[in-house]
C-alpha cells in the first residue's frame, strides 16, 4: 500500500521528478512544488504521512541553539511545520559530507536523512522507516559523518567551484537553463543559436558533470550549490 506524501525542494525540475517516480511506484503525491521553504503551504489542506524536504547545498546551517535567520536558515521550514503539523514525518534530503547540517537536520526535527541524489529504493526505504516510527539515516550519510569528524578536512571542497571551472562561459549558461527544464529547442532560441550547436553544448556539459540525462546534470548542479552560483554568471 503507497504512503500519503508532499514533496518540496527549492528546484521545482527536481521536485516534480521525485513525485513522478515515486507515483510510479505506487505511492500517492498530495502536492508537489517549490521553493522548501513553502512546505508549510503545501500541506495545508491535505494529510500527508510523510514530508520529502530537499536542502541544497550552499544553505547555511543554524547555529548550536537551534534558530537563526529564516533566509539563511535551511531548517527553519522544517521546524514550523513539526510545530504546526506534529504527525507528519519529515525526511530531509540533503549533502552528506557536513555532519553539522545532518545533526541540525535531526534537531530541527526531521525523522530521516537521505542523499539528494540517492536512488529511488533508498528514498523509498526511508519513507517506510520513518512512517513506520523509526529513524531513517543512509548508512553512508553516518559513515560521511563520522569521517568528517574523526578526520576533518583542512579546508572545505568547493564542489561547485571545480565544477564551474570544468565549464566554459557558454556551457554555464546552457546548464542553467538545463537547470530551468528547456529542451534543446527552447535553450537555442533563448540563446540565439542553432539547435545543433546548442544540442552540442547540452552533450558537452554532460560530459563535465558526469551525468547521463539532463535531470541527472541538474541535480549535480543544484545539490552541489552550483546552480546558486550560476545565478550570478548566467545571465
Amino acid at each position: 500500500m503507497g504512503v500519503r506524501l508532499v514533496v518540496a525542494d527549492d528546484h521545482r525540475l527536481l521536485a516534480e521528478a521525485l513525485a513522478t517516480a515515486l507515483h510510479q511506484r505506487g505511492h500517492r503525491v498530495l502536492a508537489v512544488g517549490a521553493p522548501a521553504s513553502a512546505v508549510g503551504d503545501l500541506v495545508a489542506g491535505c494529510r500527508p504521512e510523510v514530508c520529502l524536504l530537499g536542502v541544497a547545498a550552499g544553505t547555511g546551517t543554524p547555529g548550536a541553539g537551534g534558530t537563526g535567520d529564516p533566509v539563511r536558515d535551511p531548517f527553519e521550514p522544517l521546524r514550523r511545520l513539526r510545530r504546526e503539523r506534529p504527525e507528519i514525518c519529515v525526511v530531509v534530503l540533503g549533502p552528506v559530507g557536513e555532519p553539522a547540517r545532518v545533526a541540525a537536520a535531526f534537531a530541527a526535527g526531521a525523522a530521516g536523512y537521505v542523499r539528494g541524489d540517492e536512488r529511488i529504493e533508498v528514498v523509498e526505504r526511508a519513507i517506510a522507516r520513518v512512517r513506520a516510527g523509526e529513524a531513517a539515516v543512509a548508512v553512508e550519510v553516518l559513515r560521511s559523518a563520522f569521517e568528517q569528524l574523526l578526520w576533518p578536512a583542512a579546508e572545505p571542497d568547493d564542489e561547485a567551484l571545480r565544477l564551474l571551472r570544468q565549464l566554459t562561459r557558454r556551457e554555464v549558461q546552457v546548464l542553467a537553463r538545463i537547470a530551468e527544464g528547456q529542451d534543446t529547442a527552447a535553450i537555442a532560441a533563448g540563446m540565439g543559436i542553432a539547435s545543433s550547436t546548442a544540442r552540442t553544448h547540452v552533450q558537452r556539459v554532460l560530459m563535465k558533470l558526469g551525468a547521463r540525462t539532463r535531470l541527472e546534470a541538474a541535480a549535480v548542479a543544484a545539490r552541489s550549490g552550483l546552480l546558486e552560483r550560476l545565478r550570478g554568471q548566467a545571465r
